[in-house]
């Protein structure tokens, strides 16, 4: 029986312009990310990042990024700004969570590599989960553009489609899947000129070099490409 072949779904996060937001649909990406995390160099106001969602071909999915947020003001902003999905960064609860995927299908929960949360990520109740770099030690910060053991992600549950996130760059991001077997891949700072800013030159290699790496399609960590447009109707 002939396996079938599946390309890498490939999201551009981190998203503050109509500009970047256009150049990464142009080199072929799948998602475009906007951030409204506090404190983030790459944070948007919801309004404008529905104005450029609004710009965008329907088939690109457009995903608010929020951490910690209360979970109405996460369906609140979707809704209002016309997003695709949402996309949980913090610490957020499983009823929180819950809350929100019941009311944005197309939402996504992030977990930090090696937690012990990764193995139970069902009880979040999200497919796709997310899958990001590991803390440094003790730091509550993120180990931001810094690449780390990707096999972590395979401590994901079978048949749970992962987004693998954390130090990807064109030059990394190949091997990376290749490690963890990834249903896709997220990207912010690996392709930017500067915090905020892409470099149309690196988004476009990042976009080329992940697609190129084809794997087949297996029970291991999940069946077939994501059904986005299926689990939004359900």
């Amino acid at each position: 029986m002939l396996l079938e072949l599946a390309l890498v779904f490939v999201k551009i996060c981190g998203i503050t312009n109509e500009a970047d937001a256009l150049l990464a649909v142009a080199m072929g990406a799948d998602a475009v990310g906007f951030i409204f995390a506090a404190g983030s160099s790459r944070q948007i106001a919801p309004a404008r990042a529905g104005d450029i969602a609004k710009r965008l071909p329907p088939d690109v999915l457009t995903v608010g990024v929020f951490r910690n947020h209360a979970p109405k003001k996460v369906v609140e902003i979707v809704n209002r700004q016309g997003l695709g999905a949402a996309q949980l960064h913090g610490d957020e609860s499983t009823e929180d969570t819950l809350y929100v995927r019941d009311r944005v299908p197309r939402t996504m929960k992030v977990f930090v590599a090696g937690s012990d949360k990764v193995p139970n990520a069902r009880k979040w109740g999200t497919d796709p989960i997310l899958i990001d770099a590991p803390k440094l030690g003790d730091e509550s910060a993120l180990a931001v553009g810094e690449a780390y053991d990707y096999r972590l992600a395979l401590e994901a549950p079978a048949g749970l489609h992962v987004v693998l996130a954390g130090g990807l760059n064109p030059d990394t991001v190949a091997n990376a899947i290749l490690l963890a077997r990834p249903w896709g891949v997220d990207v912010a700072g690996g392709v930017e000129a500067e915090p905020g800013k892409k470099d149309p030159k690196l988004v476009a290699a990042f976009v080329k070099n992940a697609k190129s790496v084809v794997l087949p399609d297996c029970d291991e960590p999940a069946t077939g490409p994501y059904d986005w447009e299926a689990d939004a109707a359900l």
